[in-house]
């Protein structure tokens, strides 16, 4: 029987570090995705003791061939039950990155997509240009882009298309008819005001966009007009913002009795910071161009006030970031993803395990053949 002690050290961590905890179960040693839900740790446990199982055969078999269980068989098996232990830990930790809400979470993503097909109007449209630079287009210009239910749902197809976009470098999002969003449909928020519906939504929302913002592209919000609502929320999911003159954003969810639910108020703290983002939250306060270079929400304010000159700016902006090969446009992205969103030892090994994919690689090696002397 292996004692406590044997136990933590087939799992890579030390028995001061682990912790059980109700309903869900950490283990630093995995790092930022330690906390699972009750379900993927039932699951985990399941699978456990399979392998436990099946690597406790091995070790008789071993024992009536030989006589005796020696330390290499012991060894065997402890690297067995590491490299087990460690494809389980990657399977999880790669649908964890992919959405925030499952089933664990009360979350029934079949039963929301049904109930958001009853509010049609409106698209999202995707163009994928040759530079690997992707326009996508909030279009419900009657009412300032609103987002109607069938609009939440192509925005998440639309984002799985970007996921599998393998030439794709950067993302532009704009509004059509010169204005970005003004968040939700109101026919869609009054048919869906009970509680539960309205969670669901968020739980939808919030996948969607968190899905948008680890995507391997660097992504840019060309504000126009209004962005309000669950249009600032939508922005605050972009690397990098860009706003024309007379623009807006403004957080109104105050004046509607709410606060964010897409997400966009942790992600605004994370960009401008705790007190500024408690500001403009409570305040619901209009942020121009000029206030929001100075807090940091904006890269830029544009030239061109028109939609077709504003997105070519913003198209020349993007392109001096997205220059290079795909490969190492992608990995710069999800090494800086990686950065921001884990714990530093875990973005450290993130960072080398990217490394490893570039070294020696196409790209790689082309620099040094043409470019042997920095200049």
């Amino acid at each position: 029987m292996l004692d406590a002690a044997t136990s933590h050290h087939l799992l890579g961590c030390s028995p001061e570090t682990s912790v059980v905890m109700l309903g869900t179960a950490t283990y630093p040693c995995l790092g930022p995705f330690s906390v699972w839900s009750p379900s993927m740790l039932a699951d985990l446990i399941y699978v456990c003791i399979c392998v436990c199982i099946y690597i406790y055969n091995i070790y008789i078999f071993f024992f009536f061939l030989t006589g005796h269980a020696g330390n290499a068989c012991l060894e065997m098996v402890i690297s067995m039950w590491k490299n087990l232990l460690q494809t389980m830990k990657e399977r999880i930790l790669q649908q964890r990155r992919m959405s925030v809400y499952n089933q664990a979470h009360g979350y029934e993503e079949e039963l929301v997509k049904k109930q958001l097909q009853q509010f049609a109007g409106g698209s999202i449209n995707l163009t994928k240009e040759d530079s690997g630079i992707g326009i996508l287009t909030l279009n419900n210009p009657k009412i300032m882009n609103a987002f109607t239910g069938t609009m939440m749902l192509e925005l998440q197809e639309r984002v799985t298309e970007l996921e599998n976009w393998k030439d794709g470098k950067g993302l532009i999002i704009y509004g059509a008819g010169n204005t970005f969003c003004s968040g939700s449909d109101l026919n869609v928020v009054k048919a869906i005001s009970n509680s539960q519906d309205g969670m669901n939504m968020c739980m939808f929302m919030q996948n969607t966009l968190t899905r948008l913002m680890r995507l391997p592209l660097i992504t840019v919000a060309l504000v126009q007009g209004k962005a309000i609502g669950g249009g600032a929320e939508l922005i605050t999911a972009c690397d990098f913002r860009l706003m024309t003159p007379g623009s807006e954003i403004r957080f109104v969810h105050k004046l509607m009795g709410l606060v964010p639910g897409w997400g966009g108020g942790a992600r605004l703290v994370r960009i401008v910071g705790s007190r500024a983002a408690l500001k403009l939250l409570s305040g619901a306060t209009r942020v121009d161009p000029e206030r929001a270079l100075h807090l940091g929400l904006s890269e830029e304010t544009l030239s061109s006030s028109d939609e077709a000159g504003a997105l070519e700016e913003a198209r020349a902006w993007l392109s001096q970031y997205t220059e290079g090969p795909a490969s190492v446009i992608r990995a710069t992205k999800e090494m800086v993803a990686a950065g921001r969103e884990l714990l530093l030892e875990a973005a450290l090994r993130t960072e080398k395990d990217i490394f490893g994919t570039l070294w020696g690689g196409p790209a790689n090696l082309q620099a040094l053949a043409t470019r042997p002397k920095h200049k």
